[in-house]
């Protein structure tokens, strides 16, 4: 699809823990670019893999108002099952700086990856648990999806550069695997959906999947998203009160599942999105795959 040649070789990384957390393919095992003092790569080791759950523990625990089991209150790492056979995208600030003041490489951003063909083999997308995609997989048996998921940003760095390096990381990975197209729950925040009526009704009115690529929340998690009527709309209105990674999405060209889902456990309001990567916009695929422009 992407014009390249398949993989050859594998490399496996050495780092902290020696034994090393993931076998990657040779394009992908090291820098996916960098601006400044900002860089994005693989996890390649159980201490990125922790660094990243921590990440994550700060974001949705501590910041987010998600509710920690007591392992997750004890460790402040966010970890489920699905982290042990998913890769994770990290951004590393090697400029950042630990609780005393000393400099020390930190992990600021950071994306779970899960590949169809590894889901088959394992416990099955995360994303199944709220939104059946039977269907869908059905629909298109030779297709390669990759959820993502977890995705979450250090506060001070929710700008430009964080955005545009994760999103480069997303295309090697796209481009070495040979994916087909993007799936995934994203999040608003705050469990009561109605306080998001203005920017589930613009979803499901402006940004609906067409037949093809559809997918429905499960029956008894399934909460109506065209609460607005269309005509009564103010679209400007509607798309601000969007969180940022979602407007990024629709900039690409995503469009949105069948009904939202209320997740009481980290505190938010879930939509489904899919990409297929043949319909993204090619304009941002160009800007973010050109690691001339990341130098």
């Amino acid at each position: 699809m992407w014009g390249l040649s398949p993989v050859v070789g594998k490399k496996i990384i050495a780092g902290a823990f020696r034994k090393p957390f993931r076998v990657l393919p040779v394009t992908l095992s090291g820098s996916l670019g960098r601006i400044g003092s900002l860089e994005v790569r693989l996890a390649a080791t159980r201490k990125d893999l922790h660094k990243a759950q921590r990440l994550r523990y700060k974001v949705f625990f501590e910041e987010g108002g998600a509710i920690p089991d007591a392992r997750a209150a004890l460790t402040r790492r966010d970890a489920d099952k699905f982290d042990a056979f998913c890769d994770h995208l990290i951004v590393i600030d090697h400029e950042g700086r630990s609780r005393t003041g000393k400099k020390k490489p930190t992990v600021v951003g950071a994306y779970r990856l899960l590949r169809s063909d590894v889901a088959v083999k394992k416990r099955g997308f995360y994303s199944s648990s709220e939104y059946d995609l039977a269907p869908l997989l059905a629909r298109h048996p030779d297709k390669r999806f990759l959820e993502l998921g977890r995705s979450c940003v250090l506060k001070p760095y929710r700008g430009k550069k964080t955005i545009e390096l994760l999103w480069r990381g997303l295309l090697a990975y796209i481009r070495a695997y040979d994916m087909d197209a993007l799936i995934g729950c994203a999040s608003l925040e705050g469990a009561n959906p109605l306080k998001h009526a203005v920017a589930l009704s613009f979803l499901s009115h402006h940004a609906g999947a067409d037949a093809e690529w559809s997918v429905r929340a499960r029956t008894e998690l399934h909460v109506p998203m065209a609460m607005l009527d269309k005509s009564a709309m103010d679209q400007r209105r509607a798309l601000a009160s969007l969180p940022p990674l979602i407007k990024g999405y629709l900039r690409v060209g995503a469009k949105f599942g069948d009904g939202a889902v209320v997740d009481k456990k980290f505190n938010t309001t879930d939509v489904f999105v899919v990409m297929p990567v043949a319909e993204m916009d090619t304009r941002y695929l160009e800007f973010f795959g050109d690691s001339e422009r990341a130098a």
